[in-house]
């Protein structure tokens, strides 16, 4: 009788511990969390996961600090829940921040239990979510905090191209705790309820006496047009949840394993003839290039990365025959396309992370060249634009080229030609690829004509239509093997469609090395 007392003893403990963690700061805290219209870290997994297959790690974890009072202050979980669960059935590790607990401050204790669910998401190949929401480091525990922030960055280094690391900031992210989303492939914000910043505006205020909102220095929209630190904007924290399954759908679980297959009721044999009308007659009258992804892909479904920043540059997934594939394309609507420093690096970025997930890359190219001017040239439009050129070259996965429109100067290297080791390279009727533009071209080859004939305007309108008609078309590149096919833009689904069957066993390997040097 005894035994069994003791033993009920034993599972009641358990049970008080257990409700313990799960209330985190607290009831009174819990509810202005909720107030604010944010949800609490467990709430969020609830959200995200599938119903059920949660399993937390760590719930009884505490600080071990002792100074300013902080051995008074000892809560279960330490402000950060982690374990692991199921998205759409495939197993995935999460840690949320729980901003009841010390504000989601980061201690040696929270720092471990992150680097704990990290290291497992490494050892399984899984993906690594991480839901942000804290105030920084903790000061009481002063370089252990900081040492805790170092572990981080370690840890998503090594893990970067090895998994997916996905980061959404439901709330304030200052100081070094900045750069672990920042080290992670996708950062995720909500409008109005997420700041990111390194200082924050009381500091700014102090050194510099520049006045600025919290938002408008580390809100969604300012690292999403902006700045170019965050991908996706988001209007609730329900949303940016729905985001995350969204976005892993087309994300294989590590680097050793394809994007699986999803079945598909759109016909990989479909043709689309309102492609055939959609690039203007007039080479300079802009057109919606996203129009001509969502014709293509399969169920109309694209979903766009960093739609705010860089608009001349779309980058997004979508599937083709139920294979997931990236888009990497020149959007005329926005600086008539012209390739600049930031839709260089957000390309380059893209193109790198689906070629280490073993994603295939289809680039639609109708570029006239590269955005001219003092401030692109002191911006380092030379060194990033070499990052995409590094990019293109550096990637082994499939990777399929079409020229729509405007294939111009270095641009046309640069936007997945067959040099930069493309696979397949077709182009629409509609592609000129050339030095330059045709009147370009017209003012230097006959310059000196030109100028002796200043009143006769006939002369250099003859040469420009001369110079159109023989270079402005795809087929000087197609006798030369450059274009392996021109096509009828509203074939343009069931080619990619069979070009990507055709590339799925593709075995190419770069030259041995540590690393290369990418300019940075």
């Amino acid at each position: 009788m005894m035994a069994n007392e003791r033993h009920k003893d034993k599972l009641e403990e358990l049970r008080r511990r257990r409700e313990a963690a799960m209330q985190g700061g607290g009831q009174g805290r819990i509810d202005r969390h909720h107030q604010s219209g944010k949800l609490t870290a467990r709430e969020r997994i609830d959200v995200l996961l599938d119903p059920g297959s949660f399993t937390e790690l760590d719930a009884f974890v505490t600080h071990q600090c002792h100074d300013f009072d902080m051995d008074q202050q000892r809560i279960p979980g330490d402000g950060v829940v982690i374990g692991y669960g199921t998205i759409d059935g495939r197993q995935i590790y999460i840690f949320a921040q729980d901003f009841t607990v010390f504000g989601g401050s980061l201690s040696g204790a929270h720092a471990a239990k992150i680097c704990k669910v990290m290291d497992l998401a490494m050892k399984m190949g899984a993906p690594i979510i991480g839901l942000s929401d804290s105030g920084g480091a903790r000061i009481q525990e002063g370089v252990v905090s900081l040492a805790g922030y170092a572990d981080l960055f370690l840890r998503n280094t090594l893990a970067s191209g090895v998994i997916p690391q996905i980061a959404a900031i439901m709330g304030p992210c200052a100081g070094g705790a900045v750069y672990s989303p920042a080290l992670m492939d996708f950062v995720l914000m909500v409008r109005h309820t997420s700041h990111m910043f390194v200082t924050g505006p009381d500091v700014i205020k102090t050194v510099l006496h520049e006045e600025v909102s919290f938002e408008d220095l580390g809100g969604a929209m300012t690292h999403n047009a902006t700045s170019g630190v965050a991908h996706f904007a988001v209007d609730s924290e329900q949303e940016c949840l729905a985001s995350i399954r969204e976005l892993l759908s087309y994300l294989p679980q590590n680097n050793v394993e394809d994007p699986s297959l999803r079945e598909s009721s759109d016909d990989p044999e479909r043709q689309e003839d309102a492609l055939n009308a959609l690039i203007p007659d007039s080479p300079n009258r802009p057109y919606d290039m996203k129009e001509l992804i969502r014709m293509v892909v399969d169920d109309g479904e694209f979903l766009e990365v960093q739609e705010h920043f860089a608009r001349n540059m779309v980058v997004g997934f979508g599937r083709l025959g139920g294979q997931s594939v990236g888009f990497v394309a020149n959007q005329p609507i926005a600086l008539a396309g012209c390739l600049d420093a930031n839709s260089s690096v957000k390309a380059a970025r893209f193109i790198r992370f689906c070629d280490a997930f073993n994603i295939p890359i289809i680039t639609l190219t109708d570029v006239p060249g590269y955005l001219p001017g003092t401030a692109q040239e002191h911006g380092g439009i030379i060194k990033h634009g070499a990052k995409l050129l590094y990019a293109y070259g550096e990637a082994t996965v499939p990777k399929i080229t079409i020229i729509v429109r405007k294939a111009y100067g270095g641009a046309y290297c640069v936007m997945g030609s067959k040099h930069m080791r493309a696979d397949i390279n077709f182009a629409y009727p509609t592609a000129e690829i050339a030095v330059m533009g045709p009147e370009g071209a017209v003012n230097i080859l006959h310059k000196r004509k030109i100028a002796e004939e200043v009143d006769d305007a006939s002369f250099r309108t003859e040469k420009v239509a001369e110079f159109r008609d023989k270079f402005a078309n795809p087929y000087i590149a197609a006798e030369r093997g450059y274009i392996d096919e021109v096509i009828e833009p509203k074939e343009t689904r069931p080619k990619l469609i069979k070009a990507l069957r055709s590339l799925r066993t593709k075995r190419v390997t770069n030259p041995p090395k540590k690393h290369g040097n990418i300019p940075l």
